[in-house]
């Protein structure tokens, strides 16, 4: 019998739509997997969804299991969960996470996919790639007990990070977002909140994840001398002003970028992608972590979905995507 899927595709900046697919037969180390749900990750697959990839990140942005080349058409995404049809019988049967883009049933190698740990349901494991980042840029940032500690921006990346550092000993760990409902979110992963202009200032590390130029700059201003902003945003093909005079050659400031592509340098030594990935699914058996995920649709609906995502209209840190279970 010939299996068959649907896949998501951008088909040009702005116009996504779904496409009949023919699978391979799996090989003897591959498997087949029906999705359960996958995950719309706002921030960078909406910009890949408005076309707004520069040209000289284009290899660097491709997704794992990605068709198609930016701008479009193009098959994109990495959040999926679903159960594993056909393969090894160790495998058969089991919930997984496999970094791949939005598409009903799909065929990968064995080692792409990762086991669920019983604790966590596959809804809450599509933010497994997104902790995972959290995860790398704690690496990076290496926060020390008693730490004064800002996260800028609510985001899916920035509560991530904050859910994880209010489990430091003695760290004080401020969430600032400009949006108040994103108090909400905090209040129920147990960080204070505050917002742009009432943060407390004097921070050892600040995490910038809002992706906006002022978010950048109002980092800098509430570090303490000689501390350091984590740059976790990723602005596409936008430009950047920031204000480098002033106070900060004299405070000695420091910005640094983290990115998830690669292991950080602290832990490359030791720790393979496998690691990162398990470690960040494990930490989702939290049940605090479900208020990351703040709206739902079908599959069937993401070429609807996805513009108004996009657009601000649907307000959504991780939106769930269901599958028909006959699909």
């Amino acid at each position: 019998m010939k299996r068959t899927g649907r896949a998501f595709w951008l088909s040009s900046p702005g116009q996504g739509e779904i496409r009949h697919v023919a699978l391979p037969d799996p090989a003897e180390d591959e498997v087949v997997v029906r999705s359960l749900c996958s995950g719309v990750s706002r921030g960078t697959e909406t910009l890949v969804f408005r076309g707004g990839v520069p040209e000289s990140q284009y290899a660097a942005m491709r997704a794992p299991f990605q068709e198609g080349d930016f701008p479009g058409p193009v098959k994109y995404g990495y959040l999926s969960v679903g159960e594993v049809e056909e393969g090894p019988a160790a495998l058969v049967g089991r919930t997984v996470f496999c970094l791949y883009p939005h598409q009903t049933r799909y065929v990968v190698p064995a080692s792409a996919v990762t086991v669920l740990p019983p604790d966590v349901p596959a809804e809450r494991a599509i933010l497994a790639g997104t902790v995972e980042t959290a995860v790398n840029a704690l690496w990076d940032a290496a926060p020390l007990v008693g730490d004064r500690i800002a996260v800028v921006g609510g985001g899916m990346v920035g509560s991530s990070v904050a859910a994880l550092l209010a489990r430091f000993p003695g760290v004080r760990v401020q969430l600032v977002d400009a949006d108040p409902a994103r108090a909400e979110t905090a209040a129920a992963l147990g960080v204070d909140f505050a917002s742009p202009a009432d943060a407390r200032g004097d921070c050892d590390l600040v995490v910038h994840a809002s992706a906006t130029e002022q978010g950048l700059a109002r980092s800098l201003e509430l570090l303490t001398a000689e501390g350091t902003v984590l740059e976790l945003s990723w602005y596409g093909d936008r430009k950047v002003s920031l204000p480098l005079g002033e106070a900060f050659h004299s405070r000695r400031l420091v910005i640094r970028s983290s990115q998830v592509g690669t292991i950080s340098p602290a832990r490359r030594s030791n720790r393979s992608y496998a690691d990162r990935l398990a470690l960040a699914l494990d930490l989702l058996a939290d049940p605090s972590l479900d208020a990351l995920i703040t709206g739902e649709s079908t599959f069937e609906e993401l070429p609807e979905v996805m513009p108004k995502l996009t657009s601000g209209e649907i307000p959504a840190l991780c939106h769930l995507v269901r599958y028909d279970k006959s699909a």
